[in-house]
């Protein structure tokens, strides 16, 4: 320990240099004053001279003594010498706060703190608490030099920590000053006999001795000395008291952090609770919507489940139209339920779908040619296509068109045309309302509630430890989005209509000619042609198509069907392609905007 000690009676000489070299400095810039400065370096001087005399600052003596109290308060009264050199006070930080793991912090409270001056020196103290240090500041009314003496009491909790069978002070208590410090001396008066002392300098942690530290000859108080202090350096004073001596305790503060932001206590439990309830409410919800559906259906479907003929004809459930149909199946006006009435168009006679020949254009495409055919019996939707593909884009009405030259120019119609599908749909009463503004409400509701949860989630994690809650609704905002697409709901009555397409549906996809001499080939080419639309739209053209195929095989002479012609030396055993790739290019055709 000698070594140590006399380490550290060597570091006054670094002080007294330091002074040396500042009254050098200062020197040499009131030289400079008196020889006469330029006016433009007269600003630079003044802070120049500013800066000296912040230098020629310095604690002369600072002597602290700590007196153990009962409940863990340390009552500290520190007496400062402190040499002015202009200013009118001075700060000073303590190390009130340090991290004990990821959502910890060990805090020193400083209260009842109070100054005072026997003989001029600043006395108006206050202070601020940043991070993990408090500074204290204390002012006067005016600048000042020389020695000044201020005496600074507060009272200290948490420094008081119990180790099994003890007690341990532990408080860095002199040090903290952006000065220099001559000597620095504390005692540790603690009402009781004292097991040990220790003693610390140098930065908060270090292990370095200080140049002096025992107890009295009673062992009821430590004394501690240290000679010469770094600015920012501390003197940390430890004493070791017996076990219930103060009754102090250490104090611990959660510190919020992105980990305790989203911690689970009881608010974010509850609203985590409250989300399960609104997710399991909704899915209630659901069911009570289109759960009906589902009953409706299951109640209708052996209704429905039977071919589709009537005497000599085919016909489907409840003379119901291909593009309603695939509206009311999936609840949305798909493409291809566009595409489908395309071909129902034709094959109703309004529209001759003529193919080109490959081998002579050098692609494959399609024109499709108005027929002259009365439009009473159109609906609202398939009048708006059947105007919409044979209007040429500046307006004038046009007898054919090539499939090729809707690409581009039909998206925007397209939009049209699907929006009246949904408004039919409402008109046959099968919804109440329109299913794509139903999931549009529902999608926005959930949008926006993603977008308030996730500013709240921000909020609460800068600020509380419930951002879970924020989490919490952006999770039930997302599910809303996601659930809305679900929400249209069909009456009763858009149920019946369904549940008599389930068994008409099967009858498609197995795609079997009935066997007799009932119909002919001929007419049996004609019937099938008429359910072909409806094919399109439950995906089974591939094998309705082979159908169609095997009937005009049958059929002496059918090359062609009346809505349907293709190039020379075509015949129906090439339909079946045809039709698959027609309606895949029509589709294509008819949603693809311009300059894609």
């Amino acid at each position: 320990m000698s070594a140590l000690a006399a380490m550290f009676r060597s570091r006054p000489v670094f002080a007294t240099s330091a002074a040396a070299v500042s009254a050098t400095v200062s020197g040499v810039f009131l030289l400079s004053g008196l020889v006469g400065a330029p006016a433009s370096a007269a600003e630079p001087g003044r802070d120049a001279a500013s800066a000296t005399a912040a230098a020629a600052e310095r604690v002369v003596k600072d002597e602290a003594v700590l007196t153990a109290g009962q409940g863990g308060v340390t009552r500290v009264k520190e007496t400062i010498v402190y040499r002015f050199a202009g200013h009118s006070g001075f700060t000073r930080t303590y190390p009130t706060r340090t991290h004990e793991s990821l959502s910890e912090d060990r805090v020193y409270r400083i209260g009842n703190l109070r100054a005072s001056s026997p003989d001029g020196g600043p006395t108006k103290v206050a202070a601020s608490e940043k991070g993990t240090k408090t500074t204290i500041k204390v002012s006067g009314g005016g600048n000042l030099t020389g020695d000044r003496t201020v005496v600074l009491e507060y009272d200290l909790r948490g420094a008081i920590t119990p180790m099994g069978a003890a007690e341990e002070l532990r408080w860095p208590v002199i040090g903290g000053w952006k000065v220099p410090l001559d000597e620095a001396h504390a005692t540790v008066d603690a009402g009781a006999a004292i097991r040990s002392v220790n003693c610390f300098t140098g930065p908060i942690g270090s292990t370095i001795g200080c140049t002096q530290y025992y107890t009295n000859h009673t062992h009821t108080q430590g004394v501690y000395a240290q000679q010469g202090m770094l600015p920012g350096e501390y003197l940390t004073v430890v004493a070791g008291l017996p076990a219930g001596t103060t009754g102090g305790r250490a104090l611990y503060e959660r510190r919020h952090t992105l980990a305790t932001a989203f911690s689970v206590n009881a608010v974010t439990s509850a609203s985590l609770g409250g989300l399960l309830v609104l997710l399991g409410g909704g899915v209630a919800v659901l069911y009570l919507l289109r759960g009906r559906d589902a009953r409706v259906v299951v109640k209708k479907a052996a209704e429905g489940d039977q071919p589709p003929v009537a005497g000599d004809e085919f016909e489907p459930p409840d003379g119901v139209r291909p593009g309603q149909i695939g509206t009311l199946i999936d609840e949305q006006a798909d493409v291809i339920d566009v595409t489908a009435t395309i071909v129902d168009l034709a094959v109703r006679g309004y529209l001759l779908i003529e193919e080109e020949d490959r081998a002579r254009t050098g692609r494959t495409d399609w024109t499709l040619r108005r027929l002259d055919r009365p439009q009473a019996d159109l609906l609202p939707y398939e009048r708006i296509l059947l105007d919409a593909l044979l209007t040429a884009p500046d307006g004038t009405a046009r007898e054919a068109v090539k499939l090729s030259q809707l690409g581009g120019t039909f998206a925007t119609k397209l939009a049209q045309v699907r929006s009246a599908m949904y408004e039919d749909v409402v008109k046959q009463g099968w919804f109440a309302r329109r299913p794509d503004t139903v999931r549009s409400r529902w999608t926005i509701i959930g949008i926006l509630i993603t977008v308030l949860g996730v500013g709240a989630t921000v909020a609460l994690a800068l600020t509380t430890e419930w951002a879970l809650a924020g989490l919490a609704l952006i999770i039930a905002g997302a599910a809303l989005a996601y659930g809305g697409q679900y929400m249209p709901a069909k009456t009763a009555r858009g149920a019946t209509v369904l549940a008599h397409t389930i068994g008409f549906r099967a009858f498609l996809e197995r795609g079997a000619i009935p066997e007799g001499d009932a119909v002919a080939s001929r007419q049996r080419i004609a019937l099938f042609s008429r359910l072909l639309p409806y094919a399109v739209v439950f995906d089974a053209v591939p094998k309705w198509a082979e159908t169609v195929k095997d009937a005009g095989e049958r059929a002496e002479g059918a090359d062609n069907l009346y809505w349907y012609e293709g190039p020379a030396e075509w015949d129906l055993s090439k339909f079946a392609e045809s039709m698959r790739v027609f309606t895949l290019a029509t589709s294509g055709s008819i949603s693809q905007s311009r300059g894609m």
